[in-house]
């Protein structure tokens, strides 16, 4: 543990050095904190963070030569870009079988927005069942691991808020079926937050500094620093699904987005996305895009709205491919993305209300306007770093039902909508009777666990009803 006086110069150097303003006044064990706090922090290049993003507001300039980023289209036949899409799932499937792919999933918050006290993950979102949206992940893992015939091991980020939680959820319920051994958890990092005005960090309590997640660009970093790489190197993963926690119908091991990731001619099997098409032109989504030969996200706040809107001979929009942050990653690309310095992700600000103690009084104050900045990094900023990355279009209803909000758009009400369509649209297939609104979607509420399909073709064989009742609620 550094002491004080080794500190203070470099503090001092970094214009930091107020964060020792109480030091004299704390306990032995709340200094050490503090001095385990600052200790973390790479305060040699502080400063000149502080003066990019925090006294100054990084302006955005689209890249030259924009343009709409190509894409593998749901249905292979469409004339734009055919492709073999029976070649490609069964070349997915074989990396599945032989036990090159892993899940990674982005799970730091917590369920306040819904009314729920605790990490999200535990939320219950089975249209029927109500299981969490761990469970849901842990079967789809599970029957992934028994139809191929190979471990699939899974990496949790979680955050320094909810990690002994999220723990605790999975220990309380048997890892849900899965060998503990092929679970890791580990929590994201964080940065300090700053003063506006100014660039000095913030103190939450007179031993605390103020923090905040590094952002989902920070899982990158995390699945280096908590050796999770390493762990995958030596189970000889080569290839891992990114998909984030608020999302109740995600395909986490879709073999044909797995095989055109590895195996596109178009792909350097760095980095691949899923895009759903945008419902509007004014849809607040990235964008997927091309410049220079590489494949960007470009929010849309900073994609000029006329582009937004400009349509192709087809009458589809140009900029058609939002992101639904669904992607899959190379193991050797997320080490090159670590250890190359030419590959340092950039950050991105937020203007922020931070509470924080005041250093002339030593009170905390809660602010009536944004006083801070928080940094993040965001993990699509990743896209242009690969040398060809490739994108597959999905829909709503088959990979993006999210739980975001209590009410609304992205709330537990739709997704137990699309998980209901879903299912419906797979039993349909298979030779059921699906009642049916004025509308035209289903009088019922239905829930697929995975371990009974994880696609349509599973339910061949399997022993389904030949009708289902108005209004029935059915888990299968």
């Amino acid at each position: 543990m550094p002491s004080i006086d080794d500190l203070r110069p470099t503090l001092e150097a970094a214009n930091q050095a107020h964060l020792l303003t109480f030091a004299d006044q704390l306990s032995a064990n709340e200094r050490d904190s503090l001095l385990s706090q600052i200790a973390a922090i790479d305060l040699a290049k502080l400063p000149e963070l502080i003066h990019e993003y925090v006294l100054n507001k990084p302006t955005f300039e689209l890249p030259e030569g924009v343009d709409a980023a190509p894409y593998y289209p749901a249905d292979p036949t469409e004339s734009f870009k055919p492709y073999d899409a029976k070649k490609y799932h069964a070349a997915g499937q074989d990396l599945l079988r032989a036990g090159k792919i892993a899940c990674f999933v982005v799970a730091g918050g917590q369920g306040s927005r819904l009314g729920y006290e605790g990490p999200k993950g535990c939320y219950p979102a089975g249209a029927v069942t109500k299981k969490p949206l761990f469970q849901i992940f842990a079967e789809n893992i599970l029957a992934t691991a028994k139809k191929y015939g190979a471990t699939v091991p899974w990496y949790i980020m979680t955050s320094p808020l909810n990690h002994d939680a999220t723990v605790a959820f999975f220990n309380e319920h048997g890892h849900f079926g899965l060998d503990p051994a092929d679970v890791m958890f580990f929590p994201q990092g964080t940065m300090p937050s700053f003063d506006m005005a100014s660039g000095k960090i913030l103190l939450t309590d007179r031993h605390q500094l103020a923090t905040n997640p590094d952002g989902h660009g920070g899982s990158l970093t995390a699945l280096h620093t908590s050796g999770a790489l390493d762990d995958m190197a030596r189970r000889g993963i080569e290839h891992f699904s990114y998909f984030q926690v608020d999302n109740a119908t995600i395909r986490i091991t879709d073999p044909l987005f797995l095989g055109l990731h590895a195996a596109a001619p178009d792909s350097s099997a760095e980095i691949s996305s899923k895009m759903l098409p945008k419902a509007f032109p004014e849809e607040r989504v990235g964008l997927f895009a091309t410049a220079g030969g590489r494949t960007h996200v470009i929010e849309y706040s900073d994609m000029p709205i006329e582009l937004q809107r400009e349509t192709g001979a087809d009458g589809r929009l140009r900029f058609l491919a939002g992101s639904p942050a669904i992607h899959v990653f190379g193991r050797a690309f997320v080490e090159k993305v670590n250890t190359d310095a030419g590959f340092d992700l950039p950050y991105h600000r937020a203007e922020k209300k931070i509470p924080h103690v005041d250093l002339a009084t030593g009170e905390r104050v809660s602010p009536d306007a944004p006083n801070g900045v928080k940094l993040e990094r965001f993990v699509f900023d990743a896209l242009p770093l690969a040398e060809r990355s490739i994108i597959l279009e999905t829909s709503r209803v088959e990979d993006f039902a999210p739980i975001k909000n209590a009410e609304g758009t992205d709330s537990p009400a739709s997704s137990a909508e699309l998980q209901t369509q879903k299912a419906a649209n797979w039993l349909e297939a298979a030779g059921v009777e699906i009642p049916k609104k004025s509308d035209g979607t289903p009088d019922c509420v239905l829930e697929i666990s995975p371990l009974t399909a994880l696609e349509p073709g599973d339910l061949k064989g399997a022993d389904l009803p030949a009708k289902i009742e108005a209004g029935k609620r059915l888990a299968l």
